[in-house]
């Protein structure tokens, strides 16, 4: 785990020094994004449009096993606890198949969010198609909408920071610059980063 650890900042530069595009089968910045209804670990469907009062939502496709997904799990928390106060709460979606990873079972999640005292949403996209709407590919993969009217539009899409490996250590804050700028009302200076985690576990063919 720790020869795993030692890899992410060195991947993560390489991957941000090569430059960035969202897949083209998903989402891309300015694009709006469709609605979904998925089930959260407390039983209940939880859609965008639940909350009439929010600016936006910070969307994280993540999961419990990943190792990449468990060294942001406390950030996450962290990103919630800043802004859902500022009108941008989380909404934590799990993509992966958990036929293929029982680690990702809706029970598993369940035990999870109670253990780890999620303050957000834990949903299940079982079919997958949430996260193949968005374009997600790894876990954690990020995507920050902002409400335009009754449409919630992406306002950024990929990494939360420039460090996997240690909270203590990132030198820049991508997610947080992104929200800055957007609670300034003004567009994300760095819109796009690239997007570091295992890769979603899709159903088998």
């Amino acid at each position: 785990m720790k020869k795993l650890l030692s890899f992410f900042p060195a991947l993560l530069a390489l991957a941000l020094l090569t430059g960035f595009v969202a897949d083209p089968t998903g989402y891309q910045v300015g694009d709006k994004v469709a609605d979904f209804k998925l089930k959260n670990v407390d039983g209940k469907m939880v859609s965008l449009a639940d909350d009439k009062a929010v600016k936006g939502y910070i969307v994280v496709f993540t999961c419990n096993t990943c190792p990449y997904a468990k060294a942001y799990e406390s950030r996450i928390i962290e990103l919630h606890q800043k802004y859902a106060p500022k009108g941008y709460p989380v909404v934590a979606i799990n993509p992966n198949d958990a036929a293929t990873v029982p680690g990702d079972s809706f029970a598993e999640m369940k035990a999870r969010a109670s253990s780890k005292k999620y303050p957000f949403p834990y949903l299940q996209d079982e079919t997958q198609q949430v996260a193949r709407t968005y374009g997600a590919t790894r876990t954690p993969h990020l995507y920050v909408v902002t409400r335009q009217g009754s449409d919630f539009v992406v306002s950024y899409i990929g990494a939360i920071d420039d460090n996997s490996e240690d909270a203590k250590l990132v030198k820049t804050k991508y997610v947080e610059q992104a929200m800055t700028d957007l609670l300034a009302g003004k567009p994300a200076a760095t819109n796009s980063t690239k997007a570091i985690g295992c890769t979603i576990k899709w159903k088998k063919s």
